[in-house]
Parts: structure tokens; sequence; C-alpha cells
């Protein structure tokens, strides 16, 4: 039986090159940074490349970078901080989406019963945020604006450069969540007037457990764990070495093949909608342009997601129904809903995300998989049989 990854957008899996360039730091050069001796020194050495290289994937300075366990800590650093920051002012409102992931929706929902207020933004049909519904919604008490740079689920890309431009000019603090984006897409801090960003090293072929927050410099945000030295004092703590020399790695093998990788796998995405289309009432979720390369994201009606999944599994298929974060619930994607789905339209949902490493044979497996196990869940389904008689009824000439 063939096996194919098709859940990237949960974790990807480590490269060579970065589980080679991460041993050393657990055999030779095993020494706490903070250490004045040799191999102490050298783990420093490494932190302090490894900053450099994410700083130069994301067009900022090596200072700006402040590594931490993982996308769900950079966001709730950039968003408790920046609250903070603002209601020291006493500004004390946040803008963000309905479609966020949850670790920007529970942060924003925790601060709401400190007093904050908060808006939710619609995203409509196409999963995209309008720039000027953001502008409307900026008051004289907004401290910061957090846009995900590109959605977990159906993968549509934020217009985060002219967001970024109107917080700027209105003197707002604009944070993005660019976990599924960085080292997929294009990204410049500086060239789209972004003040903070959140990333996570599992998204793009680094291990699970490290990632990073860029924090514009200026912006002083207060500490997020008491105790040390590291990270300029902000957050304590010993750092993960291996873990930011294999995320310094692989950024910059990502950033280096990113043209190349771009061109491959939004070829593949594409003939996978083309394919998965001739599935009788199927509908593809988010912008088919502004979305991310490697993203799939499709509704099949009179299907339930879970036994979809499960039945593609035995078929050698890993795929998913929408963010992993999730999974494991029975409460349809908050994502979905909030571009309009019908609930029982939403239950049908499946997320495939491929990668630099998907084939065309991948693809074309999961095309021959797929249909078949749709009509078999359609034959179980009382939903499908109800929406096969209403159509039928609607089709028979009115009696005359």
């Amino acid at each position: 039986m063939r096996f194919v990854y098709a859940d990237n957008s949960a974790t990807t899996p480590m490269t060579e090159h970065v589980i080679e360039a991460m041993l050393p730091y657990m055999k030779e050069h095993y020494g706490n940074p903070s250490s004045l001796y040799a191999i102490g020194q050298t783990a420093h050495r490494a932190i302090t490349k490894a900053r450099g290289q994410v700083a130069a994937a994301l067009g900022a300075d090596e200072r700006e970078i402040f590594f931490t366990s993982g996308g769900s800590e950079a966001d709730n650093w950039a968003i408790k901080g920046a609250a903070a920051l603002g209601a020291k002012k006493g500004k004390k409102h946040l803008i963000t989406s309905k479609i966020e992931h949850h670790a920007v929706l529970h942060t924003m929902a925790a601060l709401e019963k400190q007093g904050f207020t908060v808006t939710y933004l619609d995203v409509y049909d196409n999963g995209i945020v309008r720039v000027e519904d953001v502008e409307k919604a900026i008051t004289d008490d907004t401290c910061l604006v957090t846009i995900m740079y590109a959605n977990n689920e159906i993968g549509t890309i934020q217009p985060i450069a002219e967001i970024g431009k109107l917080c700027r000019e209105r003197g707002v603090l604009f944070h993005t969540d660019a976990v599924q984006a960085v080292g997929h897409v294009p990204i410049d801090v500086k060239e789209q007037n972004i003040d903070m960003l959140s990333l996570s090293g599992h998204k793009f072929h680094a291990s699970k457990g490290v990632g990073a927050l860029y924090c514009r410099k200026g912006i002083n945000l207060p500490n997020l764990i008491e105790g040390g030295a590291q990270e300029s004092g902000k957050r304590a703590g010993t750092e993960n070495v291996p873990g930011i020399v294999g995320m310094g790695v692989a950024i910059t093998d990502m950033v280096s093949n990113m043209e190349e990788n771009m061109k491959k796998v939004s070829a593949l995405r594409d003939r996978l909608f083309e394919g998965a289309s001739k599935i009788y009432h199927s509908r593809i979720n988010g912008d088919r342009e502004h979305r991310l390369p490697g993203n799939f994201s499709m509704c099949f009606e009179g299907v339930e997601g879970e036994s979809l999944l499960l039945m593609l599994d035995m078929k050698g298929i890993c795929a998913s129904s929408g963010s992993a974060c999730t999974s494991g619930s029975l409460d349809p994607s908050h994502v979905l809903l909030a571009i309009g789905l019908k609930h029982e339209v939403a239950h049908g949902s499946l997320r495939l995300s491929l990668s630099e490493n998907t084939t065309e044979e991948d693809v074309d497996y999961i095309l021959e998989v797929l249909p078949p196990i749709i009509d078999r869940l359609r034959d179980m389904s009382p939903l499908w049989e109800r929406l096969m008689k209403e159509e039928k009824a609607a089709k028979q000439p009115e009696a005359v």
C-alpha cells in the first residue's frame, strides 16, 4: 500500500540537513550557553548564528528575534504584552478576525475577562479580511490589531502589507501569526509594516518545541519569564540549543529554495483541486488565488469528516479535517462557519497540505482513492439520502 503524507500544515518531517546540524549540540557541544567554558561558548555562538538566520529570512535585525517554545507561546507573548502596554496608556481595545488560530482567540477571550474589549472581524466567503473593515474598527482606544498571515485550515493569505500600513499610520501595534506562512511565502517585516510576528519551527522542517517572536525594535514588551538573562532578559530559561540550531538551518533552506518550491507545490495543489472538484456536491474553501501554495481545503456534502480521515488512513493517506489543534473535536470548524458554511456542510471538510516532498504520483493516488471513499460514505449517510430526495423532488415537473 502506498504511503502519502499530506498533513504538512499540522507538522513537517525534519530534513536530514536539519538533523545533521542539530546532532553536534546533543553530543559534543552540549554545554550550557550561559557557561564561560569552551563547549558552552560554542553553544552560545550557535544560538547567535541561528538568530541571524531567522532574522535574515524575515528581513529583520537579529536583536529583534526572541526564541520561544513555538507559535502559541509567541502569540500569547505578543498579544498579552501589547495589551499590557496599551493598558498603561488607557487603551484596552483589540482587533482580530474570526478565523484566527485558537492560540489567538483563546488569548483574546482571556483578555476580555480582564476588562479588555475585542472586535472580531468577519472574513466573508473567500476567507479574507477586508482592510476597510480594519480601518472602521480602529478607535482611539485600540492598542493592537492581530491578523494571521495565512489561515491554517483554508490557507487564505491576508492583505498583511496593507493592514500593516494602516496600523502604522494610525499608531496601532500590528501583530501577525505567521506560523503557516514562514518558509512557504516571501515575508519582509519592514516592507510589510509588521510590528510583531510569530513562527514555529516544526511547520518548515525544524523540530517541534521551538519557535520565535519577531518584535520590532522600540517595542518594549513585558518580560515573559523572569529569572535569567536569556533572550535579553525577557524569557528566562536555558535555551533549547539543538532546536534553535535546527530552526536556523531549516528556515535558511526554505527561503533559499522558496521560489522553486512555491511553483512546484502550487501546481500539485491545483492538480488536486481540478481532480477533486469533479466530485458531485463538492466545494473549495477559501480564495483560489490568495492562498498558501500547498493548501487544499474542500467540503463534500453528505460526508462525515472524521470517517473520511479514518478511511483515507486505511489507504495510507495522512490528512486532516482542519486544524491539528482541534482535530479531537466533533464541533464544526469555526473557520468554515465564519466563511458562511452550514454545519452539515462544514462537517464534511477535508484539508490536505502538500510540501516540496509531495509528488505527482502522490496526488494521483489521492485522486484515485478519494472518490470511491466518498461514494461509500454517502451510501451510508441519511443526510446524503435526504439531499438526493430533495434534489429529485425539485427536478420533477409540477402537476398541471
